[in-house]
Parts: structure tokens; sequence; C-alpha cells
């Protein structure tokens, strides 16, 4: 199966190669959303599908086309990429000892079949209280601008979080569960790409 990451995440790559599975990724031509008047897994679900999309013209006839999308969701504010350093710092003190949502939406399409899924997975997150100059530190040890609230719980990020209800995948920006229940909707599975892969090298 000819597997397309529509995203330019490197931490989405990354997951997929923990996995063994081979996959070209092509980088998305879609805006994203941000129309507050949708709830959060709805924006999500209709990112994840316009970035798949945005890559479905250029693809052969045999791909199969991952599209994500994430945003962290807390008190009814929809918390995106931050714009600058100054926005980053707001949304780690907005963070800062309590518990938010990270949302991401996942499409696929499966060219052969002219199937498109879509479906999200959600995560409760909550943050451990931090002073002023741990957000400072912390912004200095990462880039925040490429993330949905700011933060990763990689590395330094690791640092942030108390506690994790739901899948601590969704919170990289790829929840693997949900994507092998997806992908089994078109004859396939993360253990068969996964094993495969591996037996091929």
């Amino acid at each position: 199966m000819n597997l397309i990451l529509a995203s330019g995440s490197p931490r989405r790559a990354m997951l997929l190669e923990s996995l063994g599975l081979r996959f070209t990724t092509v980088e998305p031509n879609a805006a994203e959303s941000d129309d507050k008047r949708l709830p959060p897994d709805e924006l999500v679900k209709l990112n994840s599908r316009a970035k798949a999309q945005s890559v479905a013209g250029q693809s052969p006839g045999d791909a199969l086309i991952l599209g994500a999308d994430t945003l962290v969701y807390i008190d009814g504010e929809v918390l995106g990429k931050p714009r600058d350093i100054d926005e980053a710092r707001e949304m780690l003190l907005a963070l800062s000892g309590n518990r938010h949502t990270v949302y991401t939406g996942l499409t696929l399409i499966h060219m052969d079949s002219g199937t498109v899924l879509t479906d999200f997975e959600r995560t409760d997150v909550t943050f451990r209280r931090l002073t002023a100059s741990d957000i400072e530190l912390y912004l200095q040890a990462v880039r925040p601008l490429d993330r949905a609230g700011a933060y990763t719980v990689e590395g330094a990020g690791s640092l942030l979080v108390e506690r994790f209800d739901g899948c601590y995948y969704n919170v990289l920006g790829l929840p693997v569960v949900k994507l092998d229940k997806m992908l089994r909707t078109v004859g396939a599975n993360l253990f068969q790409l996964s094993s495969k892969d591996s037996a091929d090298r």
C-alpha cells in the first residue's frame, strides 16, 4: 500500500517511522480553518480532510492518503499554533495548573476505491502549575510556534504534564490506535503494514 502522509509535522512522521512503516510525506496546500462556530472535534476533522484532499489531486491511484490536524481546547477556547513567543507565553499561562483537551482529526483517502474516512480522538491533559521562570526556561528549550497550545510532551515538554486521560500519542498529533481502526475499514491494519515493511528491509 502506497501510504502518503499529508503533513509537514516531523512528530507524525517519527511516529509512523517508529512503527516500521514505509511512506512518503507531502506538504499539504490547504488553509487551516479556525472557525470558532464549530465544535473542536468538527474543526479538526474539517482541517484533516482539507489537508488530505489537497494532496489527493497529485497522488497515484493506489495511494492511501493520511491527513491529520491537532488543536488544544480549554474553557471553550481553541488554542492552535501561537503567532509569536508572546502568544505562546499566554497559552502556557492559561494551561498552567489546569485541565484541557487535545483533539486530533484524522482523514484517510483510499484512492483506489474512492473511500474517504474521517474521525477524531480526544485526550484530557492536566498541566502542573508552572512558575513564570518555568515557562521562560521552557520557551528557551523548545520551538513552541509550530505546536498547538505552544507545547509538546517530548523532551522538556514532559515536565509540563501531571496526568493524561486517554491516548498519549494523540497529544503527539497521531493517535495510532484510532488510525489502526480506521485502516481496517479499507482492509489494512498497522500490525500488517508494520510487519510487512519490516520484513522487506
